[in-house]
């Protein structure tokens, strides 16, 4: 019997690891790494999720908590989605995923977990990362720890100017 070793899994499962306030809004001083942000701009946030669908699943949020779209300023809107994209192209050049499944839940119906925050999911996608095991044994294989992929992406994103209105291709 092979045995599946995901002990950061835990605290989640227990509730006991539940960060206080909005998980978007991260405490003055607070540390940004151990929230795992990758990027801090002027406008748009982003970061790991930390009970990640899979390796690299990022969260892209305003920095302003505000909870739809119809709440954003104009270059507020052109740098989130300039953000998405250039935090796909990092992915794509790093972890080298076939696909991505990108997207908004608006709404506790629609599945928001933190609906008062606006945020895009980013979760990259790999030929045969869905199998029997998830089916089964209602268990979701991850392959890397979140601190070590957060280690490879953090220097990616660093390099990342930070223009409140243009958006940077990476390509």
């Amino acid at each position: 019997m092979k045995v599946l070793w995901a002990p950061w899994r835990m605290d989640y499962i227990l509730g006991e690891d539940k960060t206080p306030g909005c998980i978007f809004c991260p405490a003055p001083g607070e540390s940004l790494a151990e929230r795992l942000v990758l990027f801090n701009g002027n406008l748009t946030r982003i970061m790991m999720n930390k009970y990640p669908y899979i390796n690299g699943h990022l969260l892209v949020s305003p920095r302003r908590h505000t909870p739809g779209l119809d709440d954003l300023t104009p270059a507020e809107m052109l740098d989130l989605l300039g953000k998405v994209r250039d935090a796909m192209a990092i992915l794509k050049r790093v972890m080298h995923p076939d696909g991505f499944n990108v997207g908004l839940n608006l709404g506790v119906v629609a599945g928001a977990g933190v609906e008062s925050h606006l945020h895009f999911h980013i979760v990259p996608r790999w030929n045969g990362d869905t199998n029997f095991i998830p089916v089964f044994a209602d268990v979701r294989v991850i392959p890397e720890h979140f601190r070590q992929t957060y280690e490879r992406l953090a220097p990616h994103f660093q390099a990342l100017p930070d223009e409140d209105q243009t958006c940077v291709s990476l390509k």
